[in-house]
């Protein structure tokens, strides 16, 4: 089993920015991609930005330029840096980690961005 803790949400203003953290434990050597996905009020959940085990990267479009996905050295965190944040990227973010025939889910961080 892995286990995730998400940490790094809030309230920010439009145009700032939060480093979102997610910290994994467990069978973390199975871990094939870690990721980012977030969920608004009344929408579908969405992915933002994933990271492999390789290193390679996907993001929505909707935060090319703006949010940066990384990984710590031993592979069991990953970051997601989001600047230049709109009021459109509130939602609570969660962090996903991929295994094989399994995925799962942190408990989430709610991220507010006031225009």
């Amino acid at each position: 089993q892995v286990q995730l803790v998400e940490s790094g949400g809030g309230l920010v203003q439009a145009g700032g920015s939060l480093r979102l953290s997610c910290a994994a434990s467990g069978t973390i050597f199975m871990i094939n991609a870690l990721g980012w996905y977030r969920q608004a009020p009344g929408k579908q959940r969405e992915m933002v930005a994933l990271i492999t085990r390789g290193g390679s990267t996907t993001y929505a479009d909707s935060v090319k330029g703006r949010f940066t996905i990384s990984r710590g050295n031993a592979g069991n965190t990953t970051y997601l840096q989001m600047n230049s944040l709109k009021p459109e990227d509130t939602a609570v973010y969660y962090c996903n980690a991929v295994i094989p025939r399994y995925v799962y889910w942190g408990q989430g961080t709610q991220v507010t961005v006031s225009s």
